[in-house]
């Protein structure tokens, strides 16, 4: 199975979906699921340093036998790495943990700490080939206008929840100008029923014979988002999505169901951020 690719703002192509790794965090269980994700044709893995796998990510890759020009490894600094020097040291740690020269995507995980100069610190590493594109995860409001305001090059994406009932409209318009995309998680709404057996997704799988999961990330993949549904256990059946098209009319009636519904908890999030930075030294 194919699949299909932006380009990003910095001219560099990303495959569109992807295998997400979160809460797998021991290195075999990495290994062996990227390794089934690159047999079915996934080509772009999204992990980090706070996931506890990327040793386990670095060896798949490296067995697989694939060309590492094909595979784009995406990861984060953790907010305990951000800062002068800091987050550069923490760049080149993290090369060591993958086996590799570079990576293809690096992202700021929270918008917490020194993160201005964190960003820097990327931007350093970027110009010495060591990442190929760099972004944000999580960055709204205040933090965002920072990125965007004091550092040279304008993030790649923003990863962020996303799915039909939160589309980031608000958050799209307001990156447009910079040529950020959008990366998803939570695509499937944290797998809630509510969403996943709405009627417009079962009338249009019964239409095209392809399950509820299926349609919402066809339409992740018609918005131009970049997306990582997290089941490990429907590898092959999230990446069928490739040989149908939602239509205009149905892509509409699908944004008729927005209703700015989050899933995870922010107002508690500094918090308990800060209390999970004492696991990831």
């Amino acid at each position: 199975m194919s699949q299909s690719y932006i380009t990003l703002n910095d001219g560099n192509k990303i495959p569109q979906i992807g295998i997400g790794l979160f809460l797998i965090n021991n290195d075999e269980d990495a290994e062996n699921n990227v390794l089934e994700a690159l047999k079915i044709g996934y080509r772009h893995i999204d992990t980090a340093h706070a996931y506890l796998n990327e040793r386990g990510v670095g060896k798949a890759i490296k067995k697989s036998g694939i060309p590492r020009k094909e595979i784009f490894l995406t990861s984060k600094l953790w907010i305990t790495e951000y800062g002068k020097e800091t987050s550069y040291k923490a760049i080149n740690k993290m090369l060591k943990r993958f086996d590799t020269d570079y990576i293809d995507l690096l992202l700021l995980h929270q918008p917490y700490n020194d993160y201005v100069n964190a960003y820097k610190d990327m931007e350093r590493a970027q110009k010495e080939g060591k990442i190929r594109s760099i972004g944000i995860s999580n960055f709204y409001g205040e933090q965002l206008d920072d990125i965007l305001k004091k550092c040279n090059v304008k993030p790649a994406v923003n990863q962020v929840e996303c799915h039909p009932y939160f589309d980031q409209r608000e958050l799209i318009k307001k990156l447009e100008p910079y040529g950020t995309k959008i990366e998803a998680w939570y695509p499937l709404g944290h797998g809630d029923n509510h969403l996943l057996e709405e009627n417009i997704f079962t009338k249009l799988g019964k239409r095209y014979k392809k399950t509820n999961p299926q349609i919402i990330l066809r339409w992740h993949i018609q918005k131009g988002f970049i997306v990582f549904p997290k089941s490990i256990n429907h590898l092959k059946e999230n990446f069928d999505i490739f040989d149908f098209e939602l239509t205009k009319e149905e892509m509409d009636e699908i944004a008729k169901i927005h209703k700015h519904k989050v899933y995870y908890d922010m107002t508690n999030r500094e918090e308990n951020y800060k209390k999970l930075s004492s696991l990831y030294p």
